[in-house]
């Protein structure tokens, strides 16, 4: 913990030095390949919670060869600087080899999860014209039924042992080709990468970022993993890496300070899902001394409630946690530094301009249940809806300046959104870049985090904030994890509604729905209790950890048109 709050001075003496050359491939790999020693990665394949599954071992060295051949063989194939390189690869080498290769070459990556579905896929690939994909041969089905719908993707690269007609098998590819390859000069402005990411309506919008928004990421990264990175450092994460949390929170600034990440997302198969297993990800950190990790806050709720003292049950080296994607919440972070010894630094960021809001709790006090302070670097402002500055306390919408506090240019900011310049525009208010998250900044800077503004809602005239009323309910010993939306109601607008998903071993009853709300009530104000509980055995969740309440949301609505509906017959 901070004994000192060294805020002031380091907000206050930062700089930015942003060159005008700048390319994530050569930082990322290529100035540390020189050192045939220097550690990458481990990757390990899924195994039992003990002794884990098939490690594989990286050097930076190592995969600099990789990528070079790769350059060579995208660059015989047609790819061109400028052109979208898609990337449907887990968190394996492979994943890091493609993007070094891509961005060395001046083209632009494009992630995609393996979780994306055929028409998820398809939008993608056709709206940003990519010249290419690389594949998990395991994840081809999602994409040949939609493959003639791409006419401009000239060219599918399978890694593994399955394949298709009109593919290259990504190993024999590769062998073809030199590891000899030299990078292009790009400019820090340079569109790198192309990330889309889902509104609250309309078709999801990509988001293009140039070289230097790894840049503008790294005094958060820094910040948040406490003075990352320190001698025999090792990071994990569980988060995917073709999101943003998990590529620009996680894998690029590891490999930027040139330190050893692990590969493996500690997961279980239960009721033919895949999840998140805490167990695993224990012993995986037990493994391999992992000392930083970005966990996001439903990880850390399931971590919470499978074990007791692990640290007893686990020899554990974790000196620093970032978290974010949903609220934290007093509960989660005081379980962290009990039973883990570590202040959680919550974290709050997006896609279009991340990692600008941030706990450091070696350099200023966190205060839970805070998002934290704005990091060096980012001015951050609660605004209105007229795009003016509040007084603190004031509840409004976060926003980020393109400016920072000496006038420079923020790095973090996004390009703009791929052939969408009204979305774009309509991002901004001003100089400032609307986030889209209800926040309340208090007199010291530190910001309160109220929820998504699409998930704020009404009842009976009060505005509901979900995550106040979900982190009191994850406090009863019962539950696991909740979400919260509002259900239509024709009396008072909406009422507060609960998804609750219990504990192994917990069975649902009426009087456990009672017991719930009456913790709630006795916890917060009278109106914010949920009317309504729903057990359920799951929740909708995106890669990166956060509740998909707006798809429980327009399921109630769903609900309520057709209980009209039938009873207007």
């Amino acid at each position: 913990m901070a004994k000192d709050d060294l805020y002031r001075e380091l907000y206050t003496n930062f700089r930015w030095h942003v060159p005008q050359y700048f390319n994530i491939g050569w930082e990322c790999c290529g100035r540390w390949a020189e050192d045939r020693a220097r550690f990458a990665l481990y990757h390990e394949d899924e195994g039992d919670d003990k002794s884990g599954g098939r490690v594989e071992k990286f050097t930076y060295w190592d995969l600099q060869q990789e990528a070079n051949r790769l350059s060579n063989a995208l660059t015989a194939m047609g790819v061109r600087r400028g052109d979208r390189v898609a990337i449907v690869l887990p968190q394996r080498p492979e994943t890091i080899v493609a993007h070094v290769a891509i961005y060395q070459m001046g083209a632009v990556a494009m992630p995609l999860s393996i979780l994306f579905g055929p028409d998820a896929l398809e939008y993608r690939l056709h709206n940003s014209a990519a010249a290419a994909i690389i594949i998990d041969g395991n994840y081809l089905g999602n994409l040949s039924p939609v493959r003639d719908n791409c006419p401009l993707l000239k060219h599918v690269l399978v890694v593994g042992d399955k394949s298709a007609p009109d593919t290259h098998g990504y190993a024999q590819l590769l062998a073809r080709h030199s590891r000899d390859f030299v990078p292009v000069k790009t400019l820090a402005e340079d569109p790198a990468l192309l990330i889309y990411t889902s509104g609250t309506t309309g078709p999801p919008k990509g988001a293009l970022k140039p070289h230097r928004v790894l840049i503008g990421n790294l005094s958060g990264f820094v910040a948040s993993q406490n003075w990352f990175p320190k001698p025999a450092d090792v990071f994990w994460s569980p988060a995917d890496w073709a999101w943003t949390g998990g590529l620009m929170d996680a894998l690029l600034p590891t490999l930027y300070f040139g330190q050893p990440i692990v590969a493996g997302m500690a997961k279980s198969v239960a009721n033919k899902r895949e999840r998140f297993d805490p167990l695993k990800a224990y012993a995986l950190m037990e493994r391999y001394g992992v000392t930083n990790a970005f966990i996001f806050p439903t990880a850390l709720k399931m971590m919470m409630k499978a074990i007791d003292k692990p640290r007893e049950k686990y020899d554990l080296k974790l000196r620093a946690i970032m978290s974010a994607g949903e609220s934290v919440g007093e509960t989660v972070f005081s379980w962290a530094q009990r039973e883990l010894g570590v202040t959680i630094n919550e974290m709050c960021g997006q896609t279009e301009i991340n990692y600008v809001v941030g706990n450091s709790c070696e350099k200023w006090p966190a205060k839970p249940g805070s998002i934290g302070r704005p990091y060096p670097g980012h001015r951050v402002a609660v605004i209105n809806a007229e795009g003016r500055e509040v007084k603190p306390g004031t509840p409004g919408e976060m926003a980020v300046n393109r400016f920072d506090m000496h006038g420079d240019p923020d790095p973090v900011f996004f390009l703009g959104y791929w052939q969408n310049d009204t979305a774009t525009r309509n991002k901004y208010s001003g100089d400032w870049c609307r986030t889209g998250d209800e926040a309340i900044m208090d007199e010291e800077g530190y910001l309160w985090y109220q929820g998504r503004a699409d998930d704020m809602f009404k009842s009976a005239g009060y505005r509901i904030g979900p995550s106040e009323v979900e982190n009191c309910l994850v406090k009863h010993t019962a539950v696991a994890n909740c979400a919260v939306v509002p259900k239509p109601d024709e009396d008072r607008g909406a009422i507060v509604k609960a998804y609750v998903v219990l504990i192994e071993g917990m069975q649902p009853s009426s009087d456990l729905i009672s017991s719930l709300q009456d913790f709630v009530r006795g916890k917060l104000a009278p109106y914010e209790y949920p009317k309504e509980i729903e057990f359920v055995e799951g929740l909708p969740m995106t890669t990166t950890g956060k509740v998909q309440r707006r798809v429980l949301r327009l399921a109630e609505e769903e609900r309520h048109r057709q209980k009209r509906a039938a009873a207007a017959q």
